[in-house]
This record gives structure tokens, sequence and C-alpha cells, in this order.
């Protein structure tokens, strides 16, 4: 009997929203809370008085809500990929695909919040600034191509010499 034919989609599809649930967190946390240089909301309701700190926040726990659930999805989707014998438990896919998902998150809000919207900028104070177009150009288009290029580099690797954690042991008791 052959080995299954190789399916990486469902590992890279898992992997795509974990990075884009993971990724939203690292925005949230890191740019909302930690270093505090914009809100969900912050172009259109700057955080100066109370009423508009009280509007941020409450776009910023959807915003995190909307992460939350990409992230569990995502795991759901990887669990369920994992009982599939013909997908390979590739480390170089799944982080590739995590990067990828990260670059999407990034491109996507990026265009969507910063220049069409203009919800918020990645530094509010500059407004509009070449910041926005780096957050694009490194934490989108980039983060895509080299997610791409390590899926690209897991694409050798086959069920037999990654079995997925679902599958059946090989002989002798194996994986």
């Amino acid at each position: 009997m052959s080995a299954p034919q190789a399916n990486f989609r469902p590992l890279v599809a898992a992997g795509t929203l974990l990075g884009i649930g993971l990724g939203g967190f690292v925005d949230g946390i890191v740019l909302h809370q930690i270093l505090q240089v914009h809100n969900m909301l912050s172009a259109k309701y700057p955080p100066d008085t109370l009423v508009n700190v009280e509007i941020n926040m409450v776009w910023d726990g959807l915003f995190h809500a909307f992460t939350w659930l990409m992230t569990v999805i995502g795991l759901a989707m990887l669990w369920r990929a994992g009982q599939k014998p013909e997908v390979p438990w590739s480390t170089r896919t799944l982080i590739g695909s995590l990067v990828m998902g990260w670059g999407v998150f990034n491109l996507v809000e990026g265009v969507i919040d910063h220049h069409i919207l203009h919800l918020h900028h990645v530094i509010e104070r500059l407004g509009a600034s070449a910041a926005d177009w780096l957050f694009l150009g490194v934490g989108g288009v980039l983060f895509l191509l080299v997610g791409r290029a390590i899926i690209a580099s897991g694409s050798r690797d086959t069920p037999a010499s990654h079995p997925s954690p679902g599958t059946a042991p090989g002989p002798g008791g194996r994986y």
C-alpha cells in the first residue's frame, strides 16, 4: 500500500488563521496597550476625553474579540489537520503559514484601517506617515513573501517523514 499523497492545505489554512489571530494580538497588545501609540478609532476619537477613551476601549475590545475568534478557529482547524494522515506535520509549513497569516493581517488591517477608513495610524501623533507605509511593506508584504517562502521549503515533507499526531505509529511502533 502506497503512502497517501501529501496535502498541505489544511495545515496552511490553520496556520494562516492562527497567524491572523496572533498577529492581531501582537498589534493590539504591543501597539494599543503597551506602547499606546494608537487605538482602534483614535484618528476619529482621539483619547483626550474620558468618553473618547471609553469608545476606543470598546472598539479595542471588539478588535481583540476578533483576533481571539481567529485564533480559536485556527486551533480547531489545526486539531482537525492533525487527525488526517495525508497532512504532513511540517514545522516549516506551519511556521511559514503563521508568518504569512500575520502578513495578511497587517496588510488587510493596514490598508483598510490606515489608508481607506483612516480609523487610526501606526503612530497616531504623526498622522499619516512613513510608519503606515513601513507597516504595510515590512509587516504586510514582506511577512507574506517570507511566509510563503518558508511554506515552499516545507513542500518536500511527506506524510511518512512527518506524520500527523493523530496517525497510527509505523512499523515497530515508530512514527
